[in-house]
């Protein structure tokens, strides 16, 4: 099974599609996600499913 990691910006209007956690930090960054790589490792693999942050 292969997961995608979904990535909307809602202040932007983009969209974007990874197949990694590592993926995600090379387009993006901690600023513009509004959370570390490390806690969404583990936010991710806690309950997989969708994780909503704050824009900082």
């Amino acid at each position: 099974m292969v997961k995608v990691i979904h990535v909307h910006l809602i202040f932007e209007r983009k969209d974007y599609y990874f197949g990694s956690v590592k993926g995600v930090y090379k387009v993006l960054d901690e600023s513009q996600l509004g959370i570390k790589e490390s806690y969404l490792y583990k936010a991710l693999a806690a309950d997989g499913d969708t994780k909503v942050t704050r824009r900082p």
